[in-house]
């Protein structure tokens, strides 16, 4: 019995030693509150009471910095909220600074980024903190990242999460960028009516000169039918002085119904024959 019982007390003092590990975790064993050695994921045993173990989560954490009020530059009361993601290192020295270097990771890097963000917005208006929000994520990371050098965390990234000015200021903020939409819509419409009227105008400018062009080849046209016409009279009544007047003779005369007896064979009669398409009759022998 007592061997049982010996045994039995053996088997729960070992099963009381058994730890595991898991992948997202590493592990410090302390051995009568010194510390003794790092964990691994896997399977360990320690000696009940004697040891403890404490397991430490390496996986990246996100906490929210919970929002407060801030002061602008310009005297504006705005609420802030922004978020902070981390990770505690897995090798053994950076996970013994997480645990011995600071007493609570989480609630003093909450702390931190509260009073930094405090510091940062502070100097800026309300206007150019909403405009500069990569800056002043950049500025917090920075800030976190050099405050914590030896906590054993790696500060992955920081988000602003919001900046609300009072409801006031809110809704004065957003008449002035109703009233700025407009005025660049307005800017737009009248851009774009001016670029439709000088287009037209230019259609009109094209279809005068195309009219005017057409008017000045028509009338190049008619002055050259004219100085053909021309030449052609000078060609033909050069020469032909006497002759026209002699025709003017025979109109002159025949104005009052006189009769002129010409002879056939006169110069005359066959000018006006050709003219008239009128032959000159034959004398019967």
């Amino acid at each position: 019995m007592p061997l049982f019982i010996s045994i039995l007390f053996l088997l729960v003092f070992l099963a009381a030693g058994i730890r595991i590990v898991r992948p997202t975790r590493r592990a410090l064993v302390e051995r009568l509150g010194k510390y003794n050695h790092f964990a691994n994921p896997g399977f360990h045993w320690i000696i009940p009471i004697i040891d403890k173990m404490y397991q430490v989560n390496i996986t990246e954490i996100m906490i929210d910095a919970e929002p407060q009020e801030i002061i602008t530059n310009d005297n504006l009361n705005a609420s802030v909220d922004a978020q902070v993601y981390f990770k505690i290192k897995d090798d053994e020295t950076s996970v013994k600074a997480s645990q011995y270097n600071v007493n609570d990771v989480r609630r003093q890097i909450v702390s931190l980024a509260r009073t930094t963000l405090r510091n940062i917005i502070g100097t800026l208006t309300l206007k150019s903190a909403n405009s500069e929000r990569g800056k002043i994520n950049s500025q917090l990371h920075d800030v976190l990242i050099e405050e914590t050098a030896n906590w054993g965390i790696q500060v992955v990234r920081t988000e602003l999460k919001e900046i609300e000015p009072p409801r006031d200021v809110q809704e004065t903020m957003n008449k002035i960028v109703k009233a700025e939409n407009e005025k660049i819509a307005a800017i737009d419409y009248a851009t774009a009516s001016e670029t439709e009227a000088d287009g037209a105008k230019r259609s009109e400018i094209k279809r005068a000169e195309g009219i005017k062009q057409s008017q000045i080849l028509k009338a190049e046209g008619e002055a050259q039918a004219i100085a053909l016409v021309n030449e052609a009279a000078d060609k033909f009544f050069v020469g032909n002085a006497q002759l026209l007047k002699k025709l003017e003779t025979v109109e002159i005369a025949l104005a009052d119904n006189a009769k002129i007896v010409i002879p056939t064979d006169s110069e005359l009669v066959n000018v006006i024959g050709d003219l008239s398409g009128v032959l000159p009759l034959k004398r019967n022998s």
